[in-house]
């Protein structure tokens, strides 16, 4: 099992930008499929970008052509650069790693195993 712990999460204006960071440890996170997910008050957890181990990824609509998912294989650490911020960003980000997944299931929770404990992104207009 990987455990899984996120930072860089804070409040930010609308249009602003911030950089989360997922550090993973106690398991061979290097070839897992790596995701982060993100939840509001009230709403379903939702798949925001997943990236494989050879660095290719999947998007969510939502969120494409703002937020880039990236991973440094050697840190075993896995990045979220969000840029332009809007309010409807705000939730709980999360971590998410699984040992495989195909192209329909990667941004999808039920496929992932070790989850990390979040970290809330909050952003004002």
């Amino acid at each position: 099992q990987v455990q899984l712990v996120e930072s860089g999460g804070g409040s930010v204006q609308a249009g602003g930008f911030l950089r989360l960071s997922c550090t993973a440890s106690g398991g061979p996170a290097n070839i897992f499929w790596m995701a982060w997910f993100r939840q509001a008050p009230g709403r379903e957890r939702e798949g925001v970008a997943s990236i494989a181990p050879d660095h290719s990824t999947s998007v969510a609509d939502s969120v494409k052509g703002r937020f880039t998912i990236s991973r440094d294989n050697a840190k075993n650490t896995l990045y979220l650069q969000m840029n332009s911020l809007k309010p409807e960003d705000t939730a709980k980000y999360y971590c998410a790693a699984t040992p495989f997944c195909s192209a329909d299931t990667c941004l999808r929770p039920y496929v992932y195993r070790d989850w990390g404990q979040g970290t809330q992104v909050t952003v004002s207009s």
